[in-house]
């Protein structure tokens, strides 16, 4: 049977009021006091009770992560990473993470009422921000506690950490240029998300800054899924003139372009030019592998685990808007366009 309170007062002939004060450090105790109370809970494997606790501090010290799918087969290597990423730099902040999944949209968005109204977790943390983000605006009108990996497009005054997209996607650019590609395709995100808007941008800058021109019957969308680059890249490397160099916009879809193009016999890195974004664990051992950015995706989740912690205990976030600078890594997915 589990030592209770009553039971340690028992042995060092205290009251359980006494007790319970001598193990939660109250001044009023001596420390003498304090000194037997704790080495008889030693002595008789005393473990608290966490709920209690958590009554008692009227916190639950649980993070809520409500991931957003949208199919049976949902499996990105991305999440993977980022919520390892939360989940253990939670863990070694004291805090437990609580994760569901929601298809997006009203059952995603009463998912986080119900665990705002029950309060069942002490605050959130968001990923994959749209240009209009319902979770963000129901989460700022009932002030609860939360950070998001990604911005929205008007009046994002709250905690987040974000990756310069537009920047990330210019590197791409600039670097198949240097390689001599002139047309270029592009598997872009859903377009509701805001880093779509962000990678679009960058890819099209840095193109009209060299003097070209982006064909937008080239400019295609996908739903982030292997399978969906795939289907893309398929019409992309169908069209009679087709591009030279392939710009997906996340590792996955990159992956779905280059078996389209080895499908129809073509061998990336030599007749087609394939990049991707995220440099998740795959890339370096796909065949070929894949030239892409790389940002820290399990960094940032235990980033945002800090920050949404230092939010429920009301402690100073010293930045509260972090934006990082994606890094180009370079690998054997692409080459000089092949010569006519």
């Amino acid at each position: 049977m589990a030592t209770t309170i009553k039971d340690i007062a028992q042995r060092v002939g205290k009251s359980v009021t006494t007790v319970s004060r001598a193990l939660n450090d109250y001044n009023d105790i001596s420390p003498q006091t304090k000194e037997r109370v704790r080495q008889a809970a030693i002595e008789m494997e005393y473990r608290p009770s966490v709920l209690a606790q958590r009554l008692q501090k009227q916190r639950t010290d649980t993070i809520g992560f409500v991931l957003p799918t949208f199919g049976p087969r949902f499996s990105d290597p991305f999440f993977s990473e980022f919520l390892a990423g939360i989940g253990n730099r939670a863990t070694q902040l004291g805090f437990d993470l609580l994760v569901s999944t929601r298809t997006p949209g009203e059952e995603e968005l009463s998912a986080y009422r119900n665990y705002v109204q029950e309060r069942r977790v002490d605050g959130f943390i968001i990923v994959r921000t749209r240009k209009k983000d319902d979770r963000i605006d129901y989460l700022k009108s009932a002030n609860y506690p939360f950070v998001a990996f990604g911005r929205v497009k008007e009046n994002f005054d709250y905690p987040f950490v974000d990756e310069d997209s537009e920047f990330g996607m210019g590197l791409v650019v600039e670097y198949l240029i240097r390689l001599g590609h002139r047309k270029f395709g592009v598997i872009a995100p859903p377009m509701n998300l805001m880093f779509s808007s962000y990678r679009l941008k960058g890819i099209r800058m840095k193109i009209e800054e060299a003097g070209l021109a982006l064909d937008e019957n080239l400019v295609v969308t996908s739903d982030l899924t292997q399978r969906g680059g795939y289907i893309q890249a398929q019409i992309l490397l169908g069209v009679p003139d087709p591009p030279t160099a392939i710009v997906a916009c996340n590792d996955l879809m990159a992956f779905g372009a280059m078996s389209a193009a080895q499908e129809k016999g073509m061998i990336v890195g030599k007749d087609v030019s394939i990049t991707g974004f995220d440099d998740i664990p795959m890339a370096e051992h796909s065949h070929p592998p894949l030239t892409t950015l790389h940002q820290p995706i399990y960094k940032i989740g235990g980033m945002l685990s800090e920050m949404l912690v230092k939010l429920v205990l009301n402690e100073d976030l010293k930045k509260r808007q972090v934006i990082l600078h994606p890094s180009l890594i370079i690998r054997q997915s692409c080459g000089p366009p092949p010569q006519n």
